[in-house]
């Protein structure tokens, strides 16, 4: 089993950054890709970002594309969004997940494992 535990959330202001963080417990995640989804109010939960478990490959949604940075430490067990140049429509929770593959992907059914979520406010 593993535990996600999520981190950084916050309020800021639009165009400002914020940097999440997803500390893993209960077994390496070296071997996993890595994902980051997010959930506004109302809405369905959509993909943001993956990274292999090499950290040499990643994906993004279109929405978050040369704002967002994915990043993985193996060695801290830990992965990372990086988000800049924030926007009101990024509000959301944010989720971390585990995927007992090597390679990234989009979608939510192939992750197996999910933290509980850390909430980012951005404010126009």
């Amino acid at each position: 089993q593993v535990q996600l535990v999520e981190s950084g959330g916050g309020l800021v202001q639009a165009g400002g950054s914020l940097r999440l963080s997803c500390a893993a417990s209960g077994r390496t995640i070296g071997g996993y890709a890595m994902g980051w989804f997010r959930q506004a109010p109302g809405k369905e939960r959509e993909f943001v970002a993956s990274i292999a478990w090499t950290g040499d490959s990643t994906i993004y949604a279109d929405s978050v594309k040369g704002r967002f940075t994915i990043s993985r430490d193996n060695a801290k067990n830990t992965v990372y969004l990086q988000m800049n140049s924030l926007k009101p429509e990024d509000t959301a929770v944010y989720y971390c997940a585990a995927r007992v593959s090597r390679w990234p992907r989009s979608g939510q059914s192939e992750y197996d494992y999910w933290g509980q979520g850390t909430q980012v406010t951005v404010s126009s």
